[in-house]
């Protein structure tokens, strides 16, 4: 087919220019017929010509929703291109009901959180969080019976074997760690395959040094981890957060962590930003940080690269990789 004609569509200016260095917007402009200056932040309000001439929509975070009267604007639209992740809050059912191809560059957003995750394990089973208050504090380093550290034969529990999830899971085999997974959608055999022994998320909770959670954000998953799981960790364990604050009762987690008895590592939190005075801000048995696992800085030009291959694969009449199905919504952030 000839060049394809890709409209931008995203927050604004500042996050086209996040994504496309110089690099990247060479490479859109070898691959397709688009106008880099033009950023469509609302559809109603943009250049009628450019949409209706439209065939790939390359779509960031901040894209406003494609619904049917956007699709009326836009009849020769084809391929929705995300360069991020879930593509819930923009994207329509009614997009696949009109045969509009969706692809998603979760599996490169997924990259950056898979490294953070591995790098937080591998720190928790060093007790650098409770080395650092130690050492800040002026106190004696304690006995290995006391506070034991080391990563070697210790158990790292993985709860949802999402794309990161899983990723974590292929990372840690490298490791002489015993792994678990709780998900209820695995099997045994199939969680064999990824490295590790499925359990129950109860016995993740009681087994697991490190327990790091991985699973969707679903009705049937906010709060899924209470008191009940948290009580249930070891002494001394690590609960790691990389996916939504939502999935863990946070009034739970917070009168777990006071007692000093575990630790805990969120990067997500709820309400997130989490209020000034928060009490887990004050918790030196506690690491917060920002929501800054996923894709930041240059790892945002990884997602672009992605979605650039998936238009040329639409421009080649080549199958695409990460295809979005209108089924998919419902497990979806």
């Amino acid at each position: 087919m000839s060049r394809p004609q890709v409209v931008l569509a995203m927050q604004g200016p500042a996050m086209r220019d996040a994504l496309f260095p110089p690099r990247l917007t060479g490479r859109l402009l070898d691959i397709a017929a688009c106008d880099p200056g033009l950023v469509v932040t609302d559809f109603t309000a943009a250049r009628r010509e450019a949409l209706a001439t439209a065939d790939v929509l390359l779509t960031g975070w901040g894209c406003p929703r494609i619904d049917a009267a956007a699709l009326e604007l836009m009849p020769a639209l084809r391929l929705v291109a995300h360069a991020a992740g879930s593509v819930k809050a923009h994207v329509d059912p009614v997009c696949w009901e009109r045969g509009v191809q969706v692809t998603t560059a979760a599996a490169a957003n997924a990259v950056p959180v898979v490294e953070f995750t591995l790098a937080q394990i591998i720190l928790a089973g060093k007790d650098v969080l409770g080395a650092t208050h130690r050492y800040a504090a002026g106190l004696p380093r304690p006995a290995e019976a006391v506070v034991p550290v080391g990563n070697y034969g210790r158990t790292v529990g993985i709860i949802g074997a999402s794309t990161i999830g899983r990723g974590v899971l292929e990372r840690l085999r490298v490791f002489d760690l015993e792994r678990l997974l709780a998900d209820p959608t695995v099997t045994a055999a199939q969680a064999r395959q990824l490295g590790a022994e499925r359990v129950g998320l109860d016995e993740l909770m009681g087994r697991a040094d490190v327990v790091s959670l991985h699973a969707p954000m679903l009705p049937a998953t906010v709060g899924m981890i209470g008191s009940r799981q948290l009580a249930a960790l070891k002494d001394g364990a690590t609960f790691i957060n990389t996916a939504r604050g939502r999935l863990v009762d946070h009034q739970a987690l917070r009168r777990e962590l006071a007692t000093g008895r575990i630790s805990a590592i969120l990067d997500v939190s709820d309400p997130e930003p989490l209020e000034p005075d928060d009490p887990l801000f004050a918790l030196p048995n506690v690491q917060l940080t920002p929501h800054i696992a996923g894709s930041t800085g240059n790892e945002l030009h990884r997602m672009t690269a992605l979605a650039l291959d998936e238009v040329e694969n639409y421009a080649a009449a080549r199958p695409l990789r990460h295809p979005v199905r209108a089924t998919d919504l419902a497990r979806m952030a």
